[in-house]
């Protein structure tokens, strides 16, 4: 089995009901064997040589209301590999708890806080504590828990991060009703966002990419930053005349057929979470994104 040379954190957001686990490797594809987590139960990070049943087992451990330290309690006494393991889990509750074999390579160790738990092994010194701060801060500023488990990321790679370097990362967050369009996912999971760089040589800026695209497609609409489309209908004519969603006049009127092509466009752009096409109304993100990308 190979070790799982790695830096990750999972955390509990309390406002959102949302749990969530990030982590950075060198090692291909490090969020499919690492990253475990489920609404209502909590979130694990399975790693040096790593078992990946611990996912599986301390999820349903913890969905039954068994803590996070319990679990790991469990899953360890009955592992006979357990001193080259490491893991870390925050249960239901959003307590956390980790643990480090003795036989896990170093730098290898971990740091519990409140509502969250770094742990890595092959480390340069010192990238657990910066993870463990930076995440602290960012939970008390804006964003939310997906933006501050990539910001622990980074800080743990700008202290060092992995010896062996960089090549893959990913982002894991749940919350109730938190598949596309408000159903479960395939999983049950209830997977809000799961992102993954598989293989790149700067995988964490990748992601931190990416969970901004998840925020333009699929974060939530606040009306307050919502613009008349009387107010841009000659604007948007002028767009859509140049994308080939629209053949009528530049007459600056929301009518039927303008609303038709905007529409197919939002669609074409995946941006119909952003706005449904009914209303007479649209989000400012989707036409400042639709001047970046369309605009004259």
């Amino acid at each position: 089995m190979k070790c799982i040379a790695t830096f990750s954190i999972v955390a509990f957001d309390p406002q959102r009901q949302e749990w969530g686990v990030a982590v950075q490797s060198k090692f291909l594809a490090a969020a499919a064997v690492v990253s475990w987590a489920q609404a209502g139960a909590g979130a694990v990070a399975t790693q040096s040589h790593a078992n990946v049943t611990y996912g599986a087992r301390g999820l349903a451990l913890m969905a039954a209301d068994v803590s996070a330290e319990e679990a790991i309690a469990q899953l360890i006494t009955a592992d006979p590999q357990r001193a080259r393991r490491q893991v870390g889990m925050v249960d239901k509750n959003g307590h956390a708890a980790a643990y480090t074999g003795e036989e896990c390579y170093a730098w290898a160790g971990h740091h519990v806080g409140a509502g969250f738990a770094c742990q890595g092994n092959i480390l340069v010194p010192g990238t657990v504590e910066a993870m463990a701060a930076r995440f602290e801060a960012a939970r008390n500023g804006p964003g939310e828990l997906a933006d501050w488990l990539v910001e622990a990321l980074a800080a743990g790679q700008a202290a060092g991060g992995d010896k062996r370097g960089r090549q893959a990362a990913g982002v894991l967050v749940v919350r109730a009703g938190g598949g596309y369009g408000g159903d479960n996912d395939r999983n049950s999971g209830r997977r809000y966002l799961d992102l993954r760089v598989d293989d790149d040589p700067e995988p964490i800026n990748r992601l931190r990419a990416l969970v901004e695209l998840h925020h333009l497609y699929f974060g939530a609409v606040d009306p307050a930053n919502g613009i008349p489309l009387a107010e841009v209908a000659a604007e948007l004519q002028a767009l859509l005349l140049r994308t080939g969603h629209y053949t009528g006049p530049l007459n600056g009127h929301f009518d039927a057929a303008t609303r038709q092509a905007l529409r197919a466009l939002v669609g074409t752009e995946n941006l119909e979470e952003r706005w449904d096409g009914e209303t007479d109304w649209i989000d400012g993100q989707v036409v400042a994104y639709l001047r970046q990308r369309f605009g004259a």
